[in-house]
């Protein structure tokens, strides 16, 4: 009798098993599937901004030439990335303490209420110099909860991830970060072209968008209300106390701090160069029409995104530091050819290519950056290791990446700036060379293994 229970015990364990692991598949792909989803609707709310200054930008600074209301909506667009580093150390703190999903359902309200208050501020002509002021409080909010996004979002995506595919999954980060992108110029493609005269997108259209954007924070809200903790973060907090000074512990990692701003300085510029920018770029400098500048990023923004899961995949076979050592010598010596040939173009189908050249050679630091972060650090103080230093870093050379290249053109030397970019990819590539590559030597395997 008790030969048949066992028997029976063992068939029903031997039965159980691919069903154990079917549960954890599913789970770990509602996981990333959510943890991506908010990241998409955060990031889509921060580049509306960007995305329809060339329309708003009158509004809140009616006097000047556009140049000069470009530069100053791409001051305020700075003054956000100041945000960046507070919010990376508060939600970096709240993570490695309380929890990831604990600081990504946060981190997407607080952007909501952002967005809502850029929609609804009235212009200048209506409340005179409390418009351009509720835009930069409705910015400063949305910079502190996107600095505290990405190091949540990174950490939180390479913990459920499975070991062997960490760089693949890890790439949805960038995935639904330049999805964000794309959505915000879809929508105003669709107001474009199909709902909304130019005048009309002046006068009022360009609310829209952010209406939207605080609407689709309160679904991600949801979305990641019901998400699973990662067992990474739970296997922490059942070995200490919370109310350790994690900050403390965070110096205790030098080296890893200085190498996260080290890789971030060059991928970031070029990165905000030939995304964020170069919509204004192509319109202001080129001569292309907001219509057609609109469309060309869309497309091009569309194949990027489609990259990275590819050079994710291929950091898993050959190692990250490949990747990246491939970015910095082409984004050194290619940044400057591409940017100063793309005046010169005329042709529409050329200057798409050239704009898809430094979008590729980019993909080597975007797809893998964020799980080279999360593999520097021990789960203990992953998420503000991953999100303060990248945050510092971004604020400094990403967000200002804008205004200097505005600057360097209201001056007369636009190619000034195309040099600054080479520099600081040729800083990072000094950095890529020196360093390990995290794939096989990294903190996330004692996890793993232990």
């Amino acid at each position: 009798m008790n030969i048949i229970k066992v028997t029976r015990l063992k068939s029903y364990s031997v039965l159980a098993i691919p069903l154990v692991k079917e549960n954890i598949s599913r789970q770990r792909i509602k996981s990333i599937t959510g943890g991506a989803i908010g990241n998409l609707v955060e990031w889509y709310d921060w580049y509306t901004y960007s995305a329809f200054a060339i329309y708003f930008s009158a509004s809140f600074f009616p006097d000047g030439d556009q140049t000069a209301q470009l530069l100053q909506t791409a001051g305020i667009f700075a003054l956000g990335f100041i945000m960046r580093p507070i919010g990376g150390w508060l939600f970096g703190s709240l993570s490695d303490r309380h929890g990831r999903k604990y600081a990504m359902t946060i981190s997407v309200v607080l952007m909501s209420f952002g967005s809502l208050l850029i929609a609804i501020t009235p212009v200048y002509e209506t409340i005179g110099m409390f418009a351009p002021i509720f835009l930069l409080v409705a910015r400063l909010l949305q910079g502190l909860s996107v600095g505290g996004e990405y190091g949540v979002s990174a950490t939180y995506l390479s913990e459920v991830a499975t070991p062997e595919h960490r760089g693949f999954y890890s790439s949805f980060q960038y995935v639904t970060l330049v999805g964000g992108q794309i959505a915000a110029l879809g929508i105003q493609l669709i107001l474009q072209f199909v709902i909304l005269t130019d005048h009309q997108l002046h006068a009022w259209g360009w609310r829209i968008p952010f209406a939207i954007g605080a609407v689709l924070a309160v679904v991600a809200f949801y979305i990641r209300s019901n998400l699973h903790e990662s067992q990474a973060f739970l296997e922490v907090k059942e070995k200490q106390s919370v109310s350790r000074n994690i900050f403390a512990d965070l110096l205790k990692h030098p080296k890893a701090v200085f190498t996260v701003m080290g890789l971030t300085l060059g991928g970031t510029l070029a990165f905000y160069t030939y995304t964020t920018y170069m919509q204004k770029f192509l319109v202001n400098s080129v001569g292309v029409t907001k219509q057609d500048a609109t469309l060309l990023s869309f497309v091009s923004l569309i194949i990027f995104a489609a990259l990275q899961p590819l050079f994710g995949g291929w950091s898993d076979k050959i190692g990250r530091k490949p990747l990246l050592i491939a970015f910095g010598i082409t984004g050194t010596l290619l940044t400057v050819p591409i940017l100063s040939n793309m005046i010169h173009l005329v042709e529409t189908w050329q200057l798409f290519l050239l704009m898809l050249l430094p979008l590729v050679i980019v993909s080597g630091y975007t797809s893998i950056n964020a799980v080279v972060k999360a593999e520097l650090f021990p789960a203990s103080i992953r998420t503000l290791g991953v999100g303060l230093p990248y945050a510092v870093t971004v604020a400094v050379f990403g967000g200002s990446a804008e205004y200097i290249a505005l600057w360097f053109k209201k001056i007369g030397h636009e190619s000034y700036f195309y040099y600054y970019i080479s520099g600081c990819i040729f800083i990072s590539l000094i950095v890529y060379l020196f360093m390990d590559d995290t794939k096989d030597k990294n903190e996330m395997q004692g996890e793993m293994n232990g």
